[in-house]
């Protein structure tokens, strides 16, 4: 990483399994421009570990007010190939890569799926972009939105932070992927949102976008305007859904998706 060192959780089951497990890059959110590492004990990734078997990485990117774009993505790639280049030692299957996240480390997941297949470096099984923060502009549903959580102001407050300099056409879809406009050849994908939470619609439209591709994607919607509603009040019975719909979604995923290293 250009002679600089980046602090990640590296997450592993007590128990080795049977065979070598899913390799996942999970990155935290807080607009780009908060969070960190240890966010991942409090994430869908967390039981994915500690039920299932997976390996999760958990990078410490660099915030937006220390460096705003591409330096959260090239920190998060860098993890990614990481995951790659470690298979062996890591005892993962270097077929089953995969990234998530939740809201803007879903929206650095998808931006890593697309700095992935530009490059040609690492095949990503599966994707699994939580409620991602993926487009800078407002939409229906994050215009004028007043979640307690994350609101349109903040939105606007993070976004400014992270694209720092950029403006209008001047933003790439790796900065904002819902700027993307070719979405062939990426990762099937699962996601779930609330219905009234300000990144529906783009998480719904990045959805459609891939299905249109002829990508296999699907998203759950639930009835909430919380933004990050299963990490932040998980004993409710719509967290305890959604969780279990998750975990769902990554068994198959973990049984039908493969993607060969080259």
């Amino acid at each position: 990483m250009d002679g600089r060192s980046m602090k990640c959780l590296l997450l592993r089951p007590r128990q080795e399994p049977k065979e070598k497990p899913p390799g996942i890059l999970w990155i935290h959110g807080g607009g780009y421009i908060t969070g960190m590492a240890e966010m991942v004990y409090i994430s869908r990734a967390l039981p994915l570990v500690q039920k299932y078997g997976a390996v999760v990485l958990s990078p410490e990117y660099r915030l937006a007010k220390e460096a705003p774009y591409p330096a959260a993505l090239e920190d998060c790639y860098a993890a990614l190939l990481y995951l790659k280049e470690h298979a062996d030692e890591l005892q993962i299957d270097s077929r089953q890569i995969m990234v998530g996240g939740e809201s803007a480390g879903g929206g650095l997941a998808v931006a890593v799926c697309l700095k992935a297949r530009r490059l040609d470096e690492v095949n990503i099984a599966f994707q699994m972009p939580l409620y991602p923060m993926l487009d800078d502009r407002d939409t229906a549903s994050s215009r004028e939105n007043h979640g307690l959580v994350w609101n349109t102001k903040r939105n606007h407050k993070g976004w400014a932070a992270y694209l720092r300099g950029l403006s209008g056409t001047d933003v790439p879809a790796t900065a904002a992927p819902a700027r993307e406009t070719n979405y062939a050849g990426l990762p099937p994908a699962y996601t779930f949102v609330g219905e009234r939470e300000l990144f529906y619609c783009e998480t719904v439209s990045y959805i459609e976008h891939l299905k249109a591709a002829g990508i296999p994607a699907v998203c759950q919607i639930y009835p909430s305007g919380m933004h990050a509603f299963d990490m932040l009040t998980p004993f409710r019975k719509i967290s305890r859904q959604a969780a279990r719909a998750f975990e769902q979604q990554y068994l198959y995923a973990a049984k039908q998706y493969r993607a060969v290293q080259k």
